[in-house]
This record gives structure tokens, C-alpha cells and sequence, in this order.
């Protein structure tokens, strides 16, 4: 019996878990209020990238391309980024922060961005906009390493290295959130003012579930304002939820500014948001309320609903980001489920120091593997090849054909979810996404063993 992190097997990708950097980074950029990227690349970078969040979250998001042609790889392309940010700053007046986000043909070409927003910021700036505050930032994400996921991670350091600024204490806690949906940051709030807790949420994206209005206005943003980014550095402790999402700025902010820094556990499950509100605890000195105590009973009395006679046993497999893959790894033992087979979708060499990883690797009694730089081919040729035998896969809306022509159900969880309706709204995390987690998943076994006439018997009480 083993638990064996290994790197995918073959050349190529095949089917990929994520997208590229730039995607991480755009991610990150419509979390800030009067903010709208850049990005210095093929007008692919973004098209693409603003169809997977309008499909996931059925709402459309502003990002600028700065539209590179043939003649760019050739000649350079700063003049692109400079008409760029002239066309923005004319066409929305309350732009204020510009995240100029590099792409491959950018980085390979050489793109000075950083010299093209030194002129900017000497020359256009104060001829043209010397009466608006406006902050253009360089996120320097080639496609060509890492994905979505080091995208987001190094776009979230870049805002924060940009704006934080040493002041008196704030008394609140920053809680980076890392790669989530609304209905996350909606859950996380209610832990936190379960607990009195004041906190700076980065990036604050529980309106981009928005509404449409009279007004017509269908474009959704986030909430976090350059003041928020500023006071970073006066919190009294930071909080990352994911150490791949968000982890990096948690520790430039101890190491520049002095702010306490913990790095998860992702708050997935019970234990885990057990861990969360204790750190909580620790970092506020507030004590943990009956009610949270209570919320807590409620979702461990529906988990012992689930878990013996539905759950025992089955085999999972789950493929995503990489704290949410974990998190629900975690999860999935606690309900005595075997994850048998976990997909990390790039190449980061810190999965093979990551502490979750080794204790996996410590305590598993059954054999799983954890295949890093994977694609969605592995989980596919292992079903295919008989080398797993499964019961449940838990992913996003990009497996789903594997699950329909092997006939494996599927949970659809991360992103992008687009072939469900409202998954963004419902929460994996804390005490409220533990239920919805656990009953969606024996909702979906149970409709397979309908379907299936696979012990059908066990759902009739009478």
C-alpha cells in the first residue's frame, strides 16, 4: 500500500486541467474595484479567458487586450500598451488601477513593461491625467510556465507589493481567500462576523454574483479598493487560505512589513474549518462563539447521516486546483471515502514539499496516486486501461465527457463550472460547505445507483 507523488508519465498535454498564467492573473485583476487589466498579448489572451469566467459565472467582466499582430514579434509592441491605457483612461473614467499583464509572446519578444509604465507614468499620465489618481502595475505571467494558479498567486503579491503601505494598525486581519467562488466569500463572512472579527478580504469577489438592473448596467467587478490593499500592511495577522493562491503575498507581507502570516489550511471539511477558526481565534483573541458551535453540530449530524452506508469505501477521483484538490482529498477521508487518484494540473516543484502531500504520503493505508503536471489523459487512460476502479470523479465542467463515456458520475466543483446552473452560489468551504459538498455528492450517487439498479434497495425506508 503507497502513496506516491509522481510526474506525469509522457511529453505533451493532452486535455489540460488549467489554463495559462495570464488567466490567474486576470482573475485576480476584477477582484479590485475601478480596476481593469491589460493584458499585452494576442487578443486571445483575453477573449478566451473572459468566456470562461461569463460561462462559470453567467455575468461579464471588463479586460483590456492590447491586441499584438505579427509585426509586433518583429518590431515590439510598447507602443500598443501605451495607446492602450490612453484608450482606457478616455473611455472609463473611474478606471484608477491598470494591471499591465505580460502573456508568452510578450515575455519571449522581451517586452520592457516596466520602462513603458515608467514613461507613461513621467509623461501621459502627468500631461493628459494629472488630475486622476491612476496606478498602472506590471504582473509578469508568461504562458509558457506555471498556469492559472501561480498566475493568480503572483498577480495577488504583485497588487499587494504595489500598494501596502506601513501606517497604524488597523486592527483587522487580511484574509486572502485565494481561487473561489462567491458563495465561499460569502460563507467565509459569516464565520468571520459569527466571531466579531473585522477583516480585509482580498479579493473581494462576493458581488460578482451581482444583480441585473433598471439601469442596464450587466458588468460585474470586485469589491477590494486600493484602500484595502493599502492597509494590508497594518493588519494585525494575514490569513491565506490556499499556500498556491495567495501564500506568497502572506509572506512578503510578514517579511516587509512585520504582519503575522498563516498559511491554511484550506477550510474545507470539518477539521479543517476547525483549524481555520482556531487560527482566527489565535490571530484576534476573540473566543469562538456557541453559535458557530452549534452551526458546527448541524453539519457533523448531517455527515453522520452520509457517511457509513452511502459513502464507505468509494473511490474517488479529483482533479483542479491544487488546495481545493487537497482540501477535498482531506474531506473525502474524513467521510471514510478513498481518493484513490488526485490530479495537480502543473508542474509547481513545491507539490514535492507541500506537508498535506507528506502526510498523505504517511497515512494512507490504500493505494493512491498523486500525479503532478497531469492532464485530464491521465484520469482517462487509467479509466480506460482498468488501472483505477471508480465510483465518483469530482472536478470541473472540462472532465465531464470522461464521466459520460465511462459512466462514472461526477460532482462538478472548482472552475469553471458552466454545464450546471449556480454552482458559484454555494460554498465548499467552512461548516455550510461541508453539507452542501457531502449531500451533492451522495445526491449524485444516488442517482447513479437509480440509473444503474446498483443497489437502488438501500435508498428505499419502506
Amino acid at each position: 500500500m503507497s502513496c506516491e507523488l509522481n510526474e506525469k508519465d509522457r511529453a505533451g498535454v493532452i486535455n489540460p486541467i488549467f489554463t495559462c498564467q495570464p488567466a490567474g492573473a486576470q482573475y485576480a485583476s476584477i477582484g479590485i474595484e475601478d480596476c481593469i487589466g491589460i493584458v499585452h498579448g494576442g487578443q486571445g489572451c483575453v477573449m478566451f479567458v473572459r468566456l470562461l469566467f461569463a460561462q462559470h459565472f453567467k455575468d461579464n467582466f471588463l479586460v483590456a487586450s492590447s491586441s499584438l499582430h505579427e509585426d509586433a514579434a518583429v518590431f515590439g509592441a510598447a507602443h500598443r500598451v501605451e495607446e492602450a491605457v490612453d484608450v482606457l483612461l478616455m473611455r472609463y473614467p473611474d478606471v484608477k488601477v491598470i494591471p499591465i499583464i505580460s502573456t508568452c509572446s510578450t515575455e519571449i519578444i522581451g517586452e520592457d513593461v516596466d520602462g513603458v509604465i515608467r514613461k507613461l507614468n513621467e509623461g501621459l499620465l502627468k500631461e493628459k491625467y494629472a488630475d486622476r489618481e491612476v496606478h498602472l502595475i506590471s504582473i509578469k505571467t508568461p504562458s509558457f510556465k506555471g498556469s492559472m494558479v501561480t498566475g493568480y498567486d503572483v498577480a495577488v503579491k504583485d497588487f499587494v507589493t504595489a500598494f501596502a503601505e506601513k501606517d497604524d494598525s488597523n486592527g483587522k486581519i487580511n484574509l486572502i481567500t485565494g481561487w473561489v467562488n462567491p458563495g465561499d466569500v460569502t460563507a467565509l463572512k459569516h464565520l468571520l462576523s459569527e466571531m466579531n472579527v473585522d477583516a480585509t478580504v482580498l479579493f473581494e469577489i462576493e458581488s460578482f454574483d451581482s444583480p441585473l438592473m433598471p439601469k442596464g448596467d450587466a458588468v460585474s467587478e470586485g469589491s477590494t479598493t486600493i484602500e484595502d490593499l493599502k492597509g494590508t500592511a497594518n493588519a494585525m495577522g494575514t490569513i491565506a487560505l490556499n499556500r498556491y493562491e495567495g501564500g506568497e503575498a502572506a509572506l512578503y507581507l510578514e517579511k516587509k512589513f512585520g504582519v503575522p502570516a498563516v498559511i491554511g489550511p484550506t477550510p474545507i471539511g470539518i477539521r479543517n474549518t476547525d483549524a481555520f477558526l482556531e487560527n482566527i481565534r489565535k490571530m484576534s483573541g476573540k473566543p469562538i462563539p456557541y453559535s458557530l458551535v452549534r452551526e458546527r453540530g448541524v453539519a457533523i449530524d448531517a455527515l453522520t447521516d452520509l457517511v457509513h452506508m452511502f459513502f464507505a469505501d468509494k473511490k474517488v477521483a479529483i482533479y483542479g486546483n491544487p488546495d481545493l484538490v487537497i482540501g477535498l482529498a482531506e474531506f473525502c477521508l474524513d467521510l471514510e471515502m478513498k481518493p484513490v487518484l488526485l490530479l495537480l494540473g502543473d508542474e509547481n516543484p513545491n507539490y514535492l514539499k507541500d506537508p498535506r502531500i507528506k502526510e498523505l504520503q504517511e497515512k494512507v493505508e490504500y493505494d493512491m496516486q498523486i500525479i503532478r503536471n497531469a492532464d485530464l489523459w491521465d484520469l482517462e487512460s487509467r479509466v480506460k486501461n482498468k488501472e483505477v476502479e471508480l465510483d465518483l470523479i469530482m472536478g470541473h465542467s472540462k472532465g465531464r465527457f470522461i464521466s459520460i463515456d465511462y459512466d462514472i458520475p461526477m460532482l462538478r466543483v472548482g472552475f469553471p463550472v458552466y454545464d450546471r446552473a449556480g454552482y458559484y452560489r454555494h460554498p465548499v468551504v467552512g461548516y455550510a460547505g461541508a453539507i452542501w459538498l457531502a449531500e451533492e455528492m451522495a445526491n449524485v450517487l444516488f442517482t447513479d445507483m437509480e440509473y444503474k439498479k446498483n443497489k437502488e434497495w438501500i435508498l428505499n425506508v419502506w
